[in-house]
């Protein structure tokens, strides 16, 4: 039941996607069929699994995607653009496990996938409407305190170079009484999902990648010999597999990780789109055209699309089930940024899950031998997953030093088992949106 219940609003979410309307999805590539050998197997043909099979073809390997639904059909192809340095967990959550050097190699790392993203899209000519620009936002007094000293700290220890404004100052960036406190830097910046996600599909095929839709795995085993997956009407064969992403959580189907799903959790994000706005308009209200986040724990998130409409997100949930009155709440909140839109159609409204670790760091790492599986980048995947996919090409080819730093970080399972997580997860997150109102 939980599954389904999953399953179903997944998929009528995605039914009012911005993203969908504004694309044009290429014919379905048929499933797999019959037996199939090939050097290494990726499940999922998200950022992360294209990313893969696109370092790893270059590499000389023979390599097949099976994804259970379409190219970019979850979280990939649905989350709110935003390609921002660093993780989600923030630089401490590295330094007090791995050391002040690795943490930096990290970071370094992160700022590598940011520059990936136009390096793969210059060389395929993926046009998927790419800004650099990023304003980070506080609304409270507290908040633009954390805000200065995180600011601060990544400015003396990694070198983020920001412009930081606060009080009246404000305005320079964002046009709205909200906020107390903004900084804005041009590593980070945003894109349109889709656009970039069809674009890595084609690129990975036009070098040799074969792909397959609608073959969700039911099945993974490994032997001495290498590792084979099975799908209702097919057998994979490899020497290696990628797990790659929101194929491991078990609410999407067979557990064919066991031993690794239960370090992360389905968080249903979702995004409203309005009309299209007057450009003059849209550059007054945000400036530079950037990607706008707040540092609240239940955050907002919002920016400019190409043909001006806004594209505002938030309002997540933690119990896998679309909130009640969702396009009203969010409308309410998007109002009380920006009161010259309180008469705006909102055209779109849809949403996904993204897979969140524990402690919101990444986790990458091996399930026995063979099998490499990427995971939990907790709402940080836009830039970090292509960084995820050179990653484990390097380690599959025996270069891993850079794959094992990302490896050595700890997980812990999340509390309460398969029957209680959800609900323990959900009376957390309404402890700490106590915390963000109070």
């Amino acid at each position: 039941m939980f599954k389904t219940s999953l399953l179903q609003s997944d998929t009528q979410l995605n039914q009012r996607s911005y993203y969908e309307a504004s694309v044009q999805r290429p014919p379905a590539q048929a499933p797999l069929q019959g037996a199939l050998r090939v050097d290494v197997a990726v499940v999922g043909a998200g950022f992360a699994g294209l990313s893969s099979a696109l370092e790893l073809v270059r590499r000389g390997y023979r390599v097949a995607v099976l994804e259970a639904d379409r190219v970019c059909a979850g979280a990939s192809g649905r989350n709110g653009g935003q390609a921002i340095v660093g993780v989600a967990s923030g630089q401490g959550e590295l330094e007090q496990q791995l050391g002040r050097a690795d943490a930096r190699r990290i970071w370094d790392m992160s700022l590598e996938a940011i520059d990936l993203i136009d390096a793969r899209s210059a060389e395929f000519g993926i046009d998927c409407d790419r800004v650099h620009g990023y304003l980070y936002v506080a609304d409270s007094p507290r908040k633009a305190r954390a805000l200065r000293a995180d600011l601060e700290a990544q400015q003396r220890d990694y070198g983020l170079q920001c412009e930081l404004a606060e009080g009246k100052e404000v305005r320079r960036f964002i046009d709205t009484d909200r906020y107390v406190a903004a900084a804005y830097e041009n590593r980070s910046g945003h894109l349109h999902p889709l656009k970039y996600g069809l674009g890595l599909a084609r690129a990975a095929q036009s070098l040799g990648v074969q792909l397959f839709e609608h073959s969700p795995v039911t099945g993974l085993d490994q032997t001495a010999r290498g590792v084979t997956l099975t799908t209702a009407q097919g057998r994979l064969d490899a020497d290696f597999a990628v797990l790659a992403g929101n194929c491991m959580l078990p609410e999407y189907g067979p557990k064919v990780a066991p031993s690794i799903t239960p370090r992360i959790m389905p968080v249903g994000t979702y995004i409203i789109g309005t009309a299209p706005l007057d450009p003059a308009l849209c550059e007054r209200l945000i400036a530079r055209r950037a990607a706008v986040c707040d540092n609240n724990f239940v955050l907002d998130y919002f920016r400019f699309s190409a043909d001006h409409r806004l594209l505002f997100g938030g309002r997540v949930s933690y119990t896998t089930q679309t909130p009640a009155r969702l396009e009203q709440l969010m409308r309410e909140r998007m109002v009380q940024i920006f009161p010259e839109l309180a008469d705006t159609p909102v055209e779109f409204l849809w949403g996904g899950f993204v897979d969140i670790s524990m402690n919101r760091a990444p986790d990458f790492g091996r399930v026995g031998q063979k099998v490499f599986y990427l995971q939990g980048f907790s709402g940080h995947g836009v830039a970090l997953t292509g960084l995820a996919g050179k990653l484990v090409a390097e380690a599959v080819a025996g270069q891993a030093e850079r794959f094992d730093v990302f490896a050595r970080l700890r997980h812990r399972d999340f509390p309460g088992g398969p029957l209680l997580r959800t609900p323990s997860l959900a009376l957390g997150m309404l402890f700490h949106r106590l915390k963000d109102a109070i």
